[in-house]
């Protein structure tokens, strides 16, 4: 179950009606209206529903549906409480309706299961809304679409299921329009009975799933940064969520995999004895993708790939011998707990300084996951790496990406010796490396861009440090990789009389190398630190937008940027990276006649459309970059991309609608 806060109040219900009414006679809804209404008022045009429906579709309902046999007792407690005319409808994952009780309203029978409350079927709709985005959602009135529920106000809860990666349905209370809507009178009701119905879920749970998610709560519990991994999913606390990073996080699942595959592959005897313990209260779900990443825990997916055998191994489950006071499951159906091995713990390598504790979880004699909690000490380590970051100048980002690698190139950088920056195109290379060249208190470094392929410029500086021992200015080397033969020749020569010499290299991977420079590479990565691309560090993209709309132009007031538009660059894959950012931002300043916050219709059409709803083949990338570049051409003129294109305007709209591309 996941829940906001109480809706603000938004403009005010005559206003909304107005705007509708606008809509709908095919003018403008005007500014008032949030965008994310616009946007759905849209959407339900361009699916086609009439305004006019009299009760919503019906589809072929579900047989015995899991999710009602597990809500139907606490649904059958809530309904007869219900007051006010209010009333209580159960939705699945499609959102077809599969139980209401309460208070009754119009277009709504006695008899509900299969009617389709979709956004395609209805419009935009408070359960339809709260399965998109699986959070707690609230729609009053006007906002609705249809005629039907111009006077019904929707509270909607999504309801999560253990094993699930998503939300399995929604529990929905309706009730009367209230003519000034702050919050929904039944939002306290929805989220207790989405509650309760999770809470069963939660007891059908199968053992293993269960044991698993009742460990990583009592190590939460304890306010520790927790990872529980069983090889196919992972529950990662906020806390855990901050201190480690996603390298680290795919190490430690390869590790609980490698635990349960080797559990598995031994002769019976010896597995017969590593007890481990679980406990944990009720009501929390199991993993969720990434970017789920919730207040009560952070949960996410883990990828087929991750079952590999990297890392160290963890001690036999022979060796395991548990603490005192093992604690019960809760439901009578999962067999009696068992206790912790003795814990493996190990330095996270890319951790600065962080250890991580693992233990292994069985039940039955078997191994079923791992339990990993980030040790005291990280805490310290982390502090240090702010405190190390804010010494460098005109650098902007706090990500944990980020700062562990400033973190790790400061600490290199400490000893005048060659240092090699690694990373994408424009992810910030060269602006470290004149943070880290400034730090040193050096003279100013000579600065050569091999891209530029100046002759003479490398050999002449390597020449002048050999004949000065005693030192002279830096050398800060960009796109070594492009360095020419000459220049390759006068490094290495150098490095091989004089190590430790003041140089500061940037390399952007992908392009071939030859020997000679593949030997330069292979001798400046013993010193080497790799930068996190921007769609890592998503977080500092709005400390970046704060940095580079800083400074207007003469006469125009500074930038800012709507939550919706902020919400389409942190979706975007920023294949340009910081350098793409800036760009971005500059067009944007350069082209918008508007006042007010940037808003996500003036964001260029790429950055408008969100990423792909499901794995795309090559054939379909490439189809779809197609379509975004001949948009991008013809100004998101749809009739000219298609002529473009070859295709008709309607095949467009197919394929817009297919990619997940029609929303923009």
């Amino acid at each position: 179950m996941t829940s906001i806060d109480d809706t603000p109040a938004g403009p005010a219900l005559s206003s909304l009606r107005r705007a509708r009414d606008r809509f709908l006679g095919g003018r403008p809804p005007g500014d008032g209206v949030p965008e994310d209404l616009a946007q759905a008022w849209r959407r339900a045009r361009f699916f086609g529903v009439p305004r006019d429906l009299t009760a919503p579709p019906r589809v072929r309902p579900p047989v015995d549906p899991p999710l009602l046999a597990a809500a139907r007792p606490a649904l059958d407690r809530v309904a007869p409480t219900l007051s006010g005319g209010m009333g209580l409808v159960l939705v699945d994952s499609r959102c077809r309706a599969l139980w209401s009780g309460g208070g009754r309203y119009a277009g709504t029978s006695a008899d509900v299961a299969g009617l389709d409350l979709s956004e395609k079927a209805v419009g935009h709709n408070s359960a339809a809304l709260a399965l998109r985005t699986g959070r707690r959602a609230e729609v009053h009135g006007p906002e609705h679409f249809l005629d039907l529920w111009q006077e019904v106000s929707g509270v909607s809860v999504p309801l999560y299921e253990p094993a699930a990666g998503r939300p399995a349905g929604a529990v929905t209370v309706v009730a009367p329009l209230a003519e000034d809507p702050t919050a929904h009178p039944g939002a306290a009701i929805a989220e207790a009975t989405a509650h309760a119905v999770e809470t069963e879920l939660l007891g059908r749970a199968r053992p293993p799933e269960r044991l698993l998610l009742d460990a990583y709560l009592r190590q939460r519990a304890d306010g520790a940064a927790v990872v529980a991994l069983d090889g196919s999913s992972r529950l990662v606390s906020p806390e855990a969520a901050r201190l480690l990073s996603h390298e680290t996080l795919t190490r430690l699942e390869r590790r609980a995999t490698a635990l349960v595959r080797d559990a598995d592959t031994r002769p019976e005897g010896a597995r017969a004895g590593a007890p481990e313990e679980n406990t944990g209260p009720e009501g929390a779900r199991t993993g969720t993708p990434a970017e789920n990443t919730g207040p009560e825990g952070a949960r996410t997916g883990t990828p087929a790939e991750n079952t590999g055998p990297e890392g160290p191994r963890s001690a036999a489950p022979e060796e395991s011998a548990g603490p005192e006071g093992a604690h019960t499951a809760t439901p009578e159906a999962i067999a009696a707990p068992e206790e912790f091995a003795v814990p493996e713990e190990f330095a996270v390598p890319d951790g600065a300084g962080l250890t991580v504790r693992m233990s292994r979880l069985t039940h039955g004699g078997e191994v079923i996951g791992a339990v990993a909690t980030v040790c005291p000490a990280a805490r310290r380590a982390r502090a240090a790496e702010r405190h190390d970051h804010d010494r460098l100048p005109g650098l902007v980002g706090t990500s944990r990406p980020w700062r562990l690698a400033v973190s790790g190139a400061m600490e290199l950088a400490r000893s005048a010796e060659p240092l090699l920056l690694i990373g994408e195109a424009g992810v910030g290379k060269t602006a470290l490396a004149r943070a880290l060249l400034t730090l040193r208190g050096a003279a100013a470094p000579r600065v050569v861009d091999a891209a530029e392929q100046v002759p003479g410029e490398v050999p002449r500086w390597c020449h002048a440090l050999a004949e000065r021992e005693g030192g002279g200015p830096p050398l800060l080397l960009r796109h070594a990789e492009r360095l020419a033969q000459s220049d390759v020749a006068a490094l290495l020569s150098l490095l091989e009389r004089r190590p430790a010499v003041p140089l500061v290299a940037t390399h952007t991977p992908g392009a071939p190398t030859g020997p000679c420079l593949s030997r330069l590479l292979d001798i400046l990565s013993a010193r080497s630190v790799a930068l996190p691309p921007l769609r890592e560090r998503v977080e500092d993209i709005l400390a970046l937008l704060t940095a580079f709309t800083g400074h207007p132009s003469p006469g125009r007031p500074p930038l800012t940027w709507s939550l919706d538009a902020r919400r389409a660059l942190e979706q975007h894959t920023w294949p340009g990276n910081v350098a793409e950012l800036a760009h971005v931002v500059r067009e944007v300043a350069e082209r918008r006649r508007a006042t007010g916050p940037v808003r996500r219709e003036e964001l260029p059409y790429g950055l408008r459309v969100p990423p792909a709803t499901r794995r795309l083949s090559g054939m379909e990338r490439a189809e779809r970059t197609a379509i975004l570049e001949a948009l991008r051409r013809h100004g998101d003129n749809k009739a000219r991309a298609a002529e473009s294109l070859g295709i008709g305007r309607a095949t467009l709209y197919r394929k817009l609608r297919a990619y997940g591309m029609d929303q923009a």
